[in-house]
């Protein structure tokens, strides 16, 4: 039977991170969702490539949440399908995981091949960026602080417990699969974990790395409607909790009509920002880069993995006298 192609297209969408970009830097959201378009294509040009390549970069500490959310990912349907956990081979694994990243990174071979999935380079590697080796290994400790506060924490016993049926969503690998329809937009959001409690009502998890923060609402708000569309729940009967893995900190989001409308709000004026940027919303085509101006805040430029294409690396990103 003969293998049907799939052609891609670059269809509008919305996620959390792409109203981060459009919120944080014009030039670097259309660099990222339009000026490397296709860049996958063995024919492309030098410079769609060169974005490409770029906009899968990691920094430091994105990387290390990363192979904590994949190694927790795993542990999961582990345990979902029987099969034993040992945690101490997980953290080690997860080790010689970052240090194979490393390496890759730092010889910058992202730009010949791709790696893994999951992973490209590092940032830091292609600026050359002045990072102490405490700093590395710091990152590291990390993460190894959060698989091991996971493991000892209330959540394994808690999913050992869970029954076939109870088991809702892990962190899916396919992120093309993971989206629904929003007020006619397809919206990607991708759940850590969902399941049901023994009350019947559904849980979205959300792992977070680092330090608690009060910005992540939006983002799990996203994964209940998404859980909501896809297993035909009412929108406030779902819980929702971000776990901060690092602190042992556990924070449950406010799933109400208000807070869900309050979302809607947001997610509206966020898209109609985005359309009113392109020339043809139906077709998602942009106006000219030009006309996605570069942000004023040098210290964001500091840390965008296209601060090369934009000029603002080195010394350009001096301020003024």
């Amino acid at each position: 039977m003969a293998l049907v192609e799939r052609i891609l297209t670059n269809d509008f969408s919305w996620s959390k991170s792409r109203d981060d970009k459009f919120r944080e830097c014009l030039r670097a959201y259309y660099l990222h969702y339009y000026g490397s378009w296709s860049g996958w294509e063995p024919d492309v040009s030098e410079d769609i490539r060169r974005l490409y390549i770029l906009k899968k970069l990691s920094n430091r500490y994105n990387w290390a949440g990363s192979v904590v959310h994949d190694a927790i990912r795993h542990s999961l349907l582990a345990i979902r399908f029987g099969r034993a956990v040992d945690p101490g081979r997980i953290i080690e694994r997860a080790h010689q995981l970052m240090r194979q990243d490393y390496v890759h990174s730092l010889h910058k071979s992202y730009w010949k091949e791709p790696y893994r999935r999951r992973f490209r380079g590092l940032v830091e590697h292609e600026y050359t960026e002045p990072v102490a080796r405490d700093e590395w290994k710091q990152n590291w400790e990390n993460a190894k602080a959060a698989l091991g506060w996971f493991f000892a924490s209330r959540w394994v016993p808690l999913v050992r417990s869970l029954r076939p049926e109870q088991w809702l969503e892990i962190d899916s690998a396919a992120f093309e699969r993971s989206n629904f329809t929003l007020e006619g937009v397809k919206v990607f959001a991708v759940p850590d974990f969902a399941y049901l409690g023994d009350d019947g009502a559904p849980v979205v998890v959300d792992w977070k790395t680092g330090a608690v923060r009060d910005a992540y609402e939006d983002q799990v708000l996203g994964y209940v409607l998404y859980i909501a569309n896809r297993y035909g729940f009412a929108a406030d009967s779902i819980k929702a909790r971000l776990v901060f893995l690092n602190s042992g900190v556990e924070h449950a989001v406010r799933v109400d009509p208000p807070s869900l409308e309050a979302f809607q709000a947001r997610f509206r004026r966020s898209v109609e920002g985005m359309r009113q940027l392109t020339l043809d919303a139906s077709a998602n085509s942009p106006r000219r880069e030009e006309d996605f101006p570069m942000t004023g805040d040098l210290a964001l430029c500091a840390r965008c993995v296209f601060r090369g294409p934009c000029g603002r690396q080195g010394g350009a990103l001096a301020p003024a006298a």
